[in-house]
């Protein structure tokens, strides 16, 4: 059997002699093409009987190199035995049986940048009542999921620290970053991916680095190239002066925070904060669709050392954007108690645009038909109303502290996931001010974006009214919620619960009653172009101030207003189809799905709009 070159090249070497027996897939020679080094093997186990190269001899392909005889098995072992020390491949290629030198370094340096490599900046990080980075993220991502992203990276700092010194205390030069799965136990494949990143307080303050600038770049472009939600864990400062390896002046060509924004409405991006998130940080968390912190977090776009370089005063950290600022006004969505609790939050944030659940509990449906008192002057909590109609345990509330009149939660239906918009009659029963209508335009954005159906619950005597409310530009705020919901392209149901009246009613359901796929009303609802008391007061003022008895002149006014009230009521209003029906609120859940699984799925590929408002 001759044995030939498959390619051309040099001979670097002749392992076989002649006369020599060598095993299966043992090395003849080894020939350089290209600066590689290819093995020549035995094809079996064989004796060479002869040499037809010599060391350092130019080759073409299909020389001959070898003429070899097949062994039987008993022979081969005989010789093996007495063999001349031909190797095998992998032997020649280096490989030791203790293992390969180069995997050890690689993940020495691997374990360096781990927790375990660092006790005494985590016992630190710990002592303040904080998790490290990579806890944080090993929390959130579902365990052996996540791959990260540069991990070997350390500061642009080369130039004033060494090697080694900026390995030990500068890991992943201060960000951890990768793709991991979240509620992969509910949701499976792609739709529980995410692109998750987490600043590391405990490198550098959590400053941003030349390098780890780069290394957002580089997630960013594979989250937009993915399809991938993003989560991302801010805290820490701006700009790093210290960085010294870098090429330029002043850095503003950096691409991260234009990489991030035109994100905005392709993907979901959730942004989570704790202790003092500053400039850059903050830029990040501003522009994510939602914002977590935990309680006692410090939100500024510039920090104490800005703020004094501004010559503005010095300040203690604590004393810029404390959290219960930033809570009330709006910057804030969802208050978590502790770092644990934020990545729970957020794991249930993600998950109403992961998918639908299939497995979910009802409330008591019956307990519906109380909520709404039948003294139609009586308050009532309308995040009943929200608890009891939606699956258990499904409802998350939005900006619960800011714009107080408007409720804006997600929660789930049979599973599928919802956006909710509510009237709050317990805050200026129910009308709407300037404050809730940001809240209730920019949520109705949020969900048009993603793709979720909106549930609208409406109690509002209409627009809050009077001098100082106009002075707060109520006109062009209040007008946010009709420009918003006339063009959702989503399905959105309207249910009145008690009040409807005027242009706040017709705000609450994208211009008009026939907006929704259905308007709904329960027994309490009533309807109007304007709130029944003022109604009769404007109307009837000159009969009115005919009556000198004021008691007289207060019975003629309540006659006027139950007057009024019966042609307002909700199933006289449906009698002239101005709605779709009046429902015992025990069937409101029967209509909801009803109606959104006849609903056509909602497109996913690429944005449904520009961006998604940050505020």
């Amino acid at each position: 059997m001759r044995i030939t070159s498959d390619l051309q090249g040099t001979v670097v070497s002749v392992e076989a002699q002649p006369g020599s027996t060598v095993g299966a897939g043992r090395v003849l020679a080894v020939i350089e093409s290209m600066k590689m080094h290819h093995d020549v093997l035995a094809p079996v186990a064989c004796r060479v009987d002869a040499v037809l190269v010599q060391q350092g001899r130019a080759i073409a392909a299909g020389a001959d190199l070898f003429d070899i005889t097949e062994i039987g098995e008993s022979e081969r072992a005989h010789d093996e035995a007495t063999a001349d020390g031909a190797v095998s491949g992998s032997q020649a290629s280096g490989m030791s049986a203790a293992g390969r030198a180069d995997v050890a370094e690689v993940n020495e340096r691997h374990r360096l940048v781990l927790d375990e490599a660092r006790s005494e900046v985590v016992a630190k990080r710990h002592e303040r009542g904080h998790r490290t980075a990579r806890e944080i993220v090993g929390d959130l991502v579902d365990d052996g999921s996540f791959v990260e992203y540069g991990s070997l990276v350390i500061a642009a700092q080369r130039r004033r620290k060494s090697i080694d010194e900026l390995i030990r205390t500068t890991p992943a030069d201060g960000l951890v970053g990768g793709i991991g799965t979240v509620n992969g136990d509910l949701f499976e494949g792609r739709d529980s991916r995410c692109v998750v990143m987490s600043y590391d307080y405990t490198v550098l303050a959590g400053t941003q680095g030349n390098m780890n600038h780069r290394k957002k770049d580089r997630l960013f472009e594979v989250a937009e190239r993915l399809r991938l939600p993003v989560v991302f864990f801010a805290e820490g400062g701006g700009g790093r002066p210290g960085d010294t390896d870098v090429h330029g002046v002043t850095l503003l060509d950096c691409l991260a925070f234009n990489w991030f924004a035109k994100l905005s409405a392709l993907v979901p991006l959730v942004g989570i904060t704790t202790g003092y998130c500053f400039a850059g940080n903050a830029a990040i968390l501003g522009c994510c669709d939602v914002v977590i912190a935990t309680e006692g977090s410090n939100i500024g776009m510039g920090g104490p050392a800005m703020i004094e370089g501004g010559g503005l005063g010095v300040y203690e950290p604590t004393a810029v954007g404390p959290l219960e600022v930033q809570r009330a006004n709006g910057v804030v969505d969802i208050v978590a108690a502790d770092d644990e609790a934020a990545a729970a939050v957020a794991k249930q944030y993600l998950g109403y645009f992961q998918g639908t659940t299939t497995s979910w509990e009802v409330h008591d449906q019956t307990a519906l038909r109380t909520v709404v008192p039948e003294n139609r002057l009586k308050a009532y909590r309308i995040r009943d109303a929200i608890e009891g109609l939606f699956d258990v345990g499904s409802v998350l509330e939005l900006r619960r502290d800011f714009g107080v009149g408007m409720i804006t939660a997600l929660a789930r239906i049979e599973g599928r996931p919802v956006g909710v918009l509510a009237n709050n009659p317990s805050h200026l029963a129910g009308a709407i001010d300037a404050d809730g209508s940001d809240k209730a335009a920019r949520f109705l954005q949020l969900c048009d974006t993603h793709g979720l159906p909106v549930i609208t619950l409406c109690d509002t005597p209409g627009m809050m009214v009077g001098p100082e409310v106009e002075a707060t530009a109520l006109v062009r705020h209040c007008c946010r919620l009709f420009v918003v919901g006339a063009n959702m392209t989503v399905p959105t149901i309207a249910v009145v619960l008690r009040k409807a009246y005027g242009l706040g009613a017709q705000a609450m359901m994208g211009g008009s009653t026939k907006a929704p796929l259905a308007c709904l009303a329960w027994p309490t609802g009533e309807f109007g172009p304007m709130g029944l008391e003022g109604a009769v007061r404007l109307g009837f003022r000159r009969e009115l101030d005919a009556i000198d008895d004021h008691d007289e002149r207060e019975r003629e006014f309540r006659r006027l207003v139950d007057q009024l009230y019966e042609g307002g009521k909700a199933i006289n209003v449906a009698s002239y189809l101005e709605i779709d029906d009046v429902i015992d609120p025990v069937d409101t859940r029967h209509w909801l799905s009803t109606l959104l699984e006849s609903a056509p799925p909602v497109a996913r590929d690429g944005k449904r709009r520009p961006h998604l408002d940050t505020w």
